[in-house]
């Protein structure tokens, strides 16, 4: 098949890639950073998804929208605007079968920046707008909400010993999620997955559930 994913140079978008590429799949990248996958199946466009010109990609099948930002200043354009216009932009395709879109558990809980948070609770609102549209062509909508993952924008986080275990005691489980796992859950949801849509999935090793049951 072919896959269009944004902010494939690194963390959760080229864990994604390389699953899709792992399968057999072509994939199509969009980053403005250079690539960082070397593989026959990809093609990498440096590209910022609020251009006014974006690549051509023949008839994608499967769109994962992971492009995105936690700089206050242009959440909001990146997270949300942009990737509504980008979704539209690819969503013609008639061989598309299905979009993703990773969101953030902050859009449940709202435990983060107040744009971020804005950004992210919007675009798990944009899904459920898209996959009521979609449906009448067969095409499933859902998105996936992280908690804490193990990528390069969260490495003042793990560089720091005391931050880290403060972090990860917030979870049932005591750790924080590897991009693998994320890109696990995207492929399952994309190509083996046909009746689940409009779903937000929460994977966040039990933060949103941990509390203290006090008697």
């Amino acid at each position: 098949m072919n896959i269009l994913i944004t902010g494939t140079s690194r963390g959760i978008g080229r864990a994604t890639a390389e699953k899709f590429l792992g399968q057999g799949h072509k994939v199509w990248g969009v980053d403005i950073l250079p690539a960082s996958i070397e593989h026959p199946g990809y093609t990498h466009f440096i590209c910022d998804i609020r251009s006014n010109t974006l690549p051509e990609v023949p008839d994608p099948e499967v769109i994962v929208n992971n492009a995105g930002t936690l700089d206050e200043r242009d959440a909001i354009g990146v997270n949300l605007t942009a990737t509504i216009a980008f979704t539209e932009h690819y969503a013609e395709s008639p061989a598309l079968r299905s979009v993703l879109f990773i969101a953030s558990a902050s859009a449940r809980n709202g435990a983060e920046f107040p744009y971020y948070v804005a950004s992210k609770a919007g675009l798990v609102g944009y899904m459920k707008n898209l996959a009521l549209k979609l449906a009448k062509r067969g095409v499933t909508c859902n998105s996936i909400s992280p908690g804490g993952v193990i990528t390069e924008a969260n490495r003042h986080i793990l560089e720091s010993e005391e931050l880290y275990a403060a972090v990860r005691a917030e979870t049932l489980l005591g750790k924080w999620a590897e991009p693998c796992e994320i890109a696990e859950l995207a492929y399952f949801i994309t190509v083996i997955n046909r009746s689940m849509t409009g779903e937000d999935i929460l994977i966040d090793n039990g933060e949103m559930l941990k509390s203290n049951f006090i008697w």
